[in-house]
């Protein structure tokens, strides 16, 4: 990190999940799969990783058993270390927490741990946008502008579904935020807050215990929009390729915009990889007759029909016959012969019985729940 000062990063796994109800159910934010082979949290734990941000505490909340499974020492992120390295923050992890209602509860849960490291600097970021960013650029941006916080934002063309579900910031002609709507009645053109803010470890402190205080408990309302004029609160404009998860739909969006060779390379560029567990799989196999086209298979499928314009995950499979279309098939998904599956969302190990059809659409996509059998 810039100017030699430790950060310690912070991710929130279980934020935003009743946005997307149907794929939480089971299973924290961060733990959504996306993309064929990672999961949402690979993104976020990346960008850290990529930035040289060396211990980072993930605070769960409930549904979080496929989170640990995922995440096991954190060897992919090389966060496997004696010092530093990647912590697995449960609820009810001492005497006076619980499940937490807001971010400034779930840090004061954590509290020790947070004392307990020697870094200088906290950056917390959620799950809920997929992007790549340096965060080395937004350090050196916070410590320039001396703010007490700084936030990552993005413009953005939004419809009102989106704007409910998304954090707005009014910023003045020297980048100092000044006014924020939380879950606005809005369509338009926005800046549109990523949920990543960086801020010293002292201050940050400081603003939990005074939050236990007086018993408020949600970062958003009581710190950025109710006291944006006490605080130096500064926005930091991410303008890289991004996608926030929203809802269903913009969660199917999100991942059909991977078909698109421009998006996915600013996504995944280069010289900052997106980690993942890796699963020792064998090569995805395609049979004779079996035809693809503009599609992510990943290794494990084995494709006997039709795929496009899909994206399937490890271990699927399609039948010979079968027809899938503008798909999401995620992993060990098993559709049978002369089915057609033309926009649907499998979530893991569903099974589509011979000869099914199954038709929804881009705006209405079909979501099947894990381990159905149709």
């Amino acid at each position: 990190m810039s100017l030699n000062k430790k950060i310690l990063g912070i991710i929130f796994a279980n934020m935003h999940e009743n946005v997307v109800p149907e794929l939480t159910r089971q299973r924290t934010m961060g733990s959504v799969m996306f993309g064929g082979r990672y999961r949402l949290i690979d993104f976020t734990l990346s960008n850290m990783a990529n930035s040289g941000v060396d211990e980072v505490g993930i605070i769960t909340k409930s549904n979080y058993q496929s989170l640990l499974d995922h995440l096991g020492s954190g060897r992919e992120w090389d966060m496997a270390r004696k010092n530093g390295g990647l912590h697995l923050l449960p609820p009810f992890s001492n005497l006076t927490s619980g499940m937490y209602r807001g971010r400034l509860e779930a840090l004061y849960g954590i509290s020790d741990f947070i004392k307990c490291s020697d870094a200088d600097y906290v950056i917390m970021s959620d799950c809920d946008v997929v992007t790549s960013l340096d965060y080395n650029k937004v350090f050196d941006a916070h410590i320039k502008s001396g703010a007490d916080i700084t936030a990552v934002y993005s413009t953005a063309n939004l419809d009102l579904e989106a704007a409910e579900h998304s954090n707005i910031l009014g910023i003045d002609e020297t980048g100092r935020v000044n006014n924020v709507l939380i879950d606005p009645q809005i369509s338009g053109e926005c800046n549109v807050c990523l949920n990543t803010y960086i801020i010293s470890k002292d201050l940050l402190m400081s603003m939990v215990a005074d939050g236990a205080a007086k018993g408020i408990y949600s970062f958003a309302k009581s710190i950025l929009q109710a006291r944006c004029n006490d605080y130096k609160i500064m926005a930091y404009k991410h303008e890289g390729y991004f996608s926030k998860i929203t809802d269903i739909k913009s969660y199917y969006n999100a991942n059909m915009a991977l078909l698109d060779t421009d998006k996915r390379q600013k996504l995944f560029p280069d010289n900052a990889p997106v980690y993942t567990k890796v699963r020792d799989n064998p090569p995805a196999k395609f049979a004779i007759g079996a035809k693809v086209k503009n599609s992510l298979i990943a290794d494990g499928c084995i494709i006997e029909g039709t795929v496009e314009n899909s994206i399937l995950f490890r271990g699927a499979k399609v039948g010979k016959g079968s027809v899938v279309k503008d798909s999401i098939i995620m992993q060990d998904t098993v559709i049978g012969k002369n089915c057609v599956v033309d926009c649907v969302i499998t979530d893991k190990i569903v099974k589509i019985t011979d000869r099914k059809i199954l038709t929804g659409s881009a705006n209405y996509p079909i979501y099947i729940g894990k381990g159905a059998e149709i």
